[in-house]
């Protein structure tokens, strides 16, 4: 089987979770973490959600830009008096609304969905069950990861051949290296050396590696994954075709793939946009040259 067959299996899978759920519709849930949402909606508890960050959300969910759901503000930017006008039983957040926990804390209890630890599929799992649990569809969630995790397996497999793969972020012209977990945990794919003349940079609590042309032509990749950052906050976007022409003018012979921006920068972490992000890499490996 495909992997984009394999794919579709999972969401199958999930459409028919979502069938037998709507005795769970008592709680009523804001959620900021795109990831938590799109587990809540593939496990059929999305008439449980009340309030969600409108302005941010992917091409995937855009059905939550309805009236009946509460726009309560951007990923850094909390609408405090919408969230609680909405009169959220629960607030889901990540590190990214951590500046606010204390406010938030105040209108409703708090579920902090941020993945925890250096093991992205054990803490990933651990989430979804923990949802499911604070949503009362636990069975439709263990159902949900076991097509998953089959679906991870068959992807591994049919990847074991991939080839030599570097993933990066753009930010407003410039490039950083990125070890994606999907990528290279979820995935299997294996990481690249880095050479001497690439060097890290900390910037507070955070480590930066920028990579310059030059640098990519040196670590030789077949293929590049681009997350693009600045077109998935609504910046100019990467320029495909004159990174393409730096990469060559340095040397590199190395496929450019650019990613689903709001996919991979806004989302993830959930059961949909992890299945969309396995498809989307999958692909691309699959049909490098």
């Amino acid at each position: 089987m495909t992997p984009t067959l394999l794919s579709k299996t999972v969401f199958a899978t999930l459409l028919l979770s979502a069938g037998s759920t709507a005795a769970y519709a008592d709680q009523r849930i804001a959620s900021f973490d795109l990831g938590s949402l799109d587990t809540l909606d593939a496990l059929g508890a999305n008439e449980q959600v009340i309030g969600v960050p409108k302005q941010s959300l992917p091409a995937y969910l855009e059905q939550y830009t309805e009236e009946r759901y509460t726009d309560i503000g951007g990923l850094r930017s909390p609408d405090l008096e919408a969230l609680g006008a909405s009169e959220p039983d629960l607030i889901i957040y990540t590190g990214r609304q951590g500046e606010w926990e204390e406010e938030l804390g105040e209108i409703a209890p708090l579920f902090n969905a941020g993945l925890q630890g250096d093991d992205y599929l054990a803490a990933f799992d651990a989430n979804v069950r923990e949802l499911a649990s604070l949503a009362g569809v636990e069975a439709q969630a263990e159902d949900a990861l076991e097509s998953l995790h089959n679906d991870i397996e068959a992807q591994r497999s049919a990847l074991s051949d991939a080839p030599r793969t570097l993933v990066v972020t753009h930010n407003d012209g410039n490039l950083m290296l990125n070890q994606h977990p999907v990528v290279h945990q979820v995935l299997d794919i294996a990481t690249l050396e880095m050479p001497d003349s690439v060097t890290s940079e900390t910037r507070g609590n955070r480590v930066f590696t920028p990579l310059s042309p030059d640098a990519i032509a040196e670590i030789a990749p077949d293929i590049m994954l681009v997350i693009d950052r600045s077109a998935a906050i609504g910046n100019e976007p990467a320029d495909a075709d004159g990174l393409h022409q730096a990469l060559a003018d340095a040397g590199a012979d190395t496929q450019l793939v650019i990613l689903t921006p709001d996919l991979w920068y806004l989302s993830g972490g959930g059961l949909q946009s992890l299945a969309l992000q396995i498809e989307e890499v999958s692909s691309a490996l699959s049909n490098a040259h």
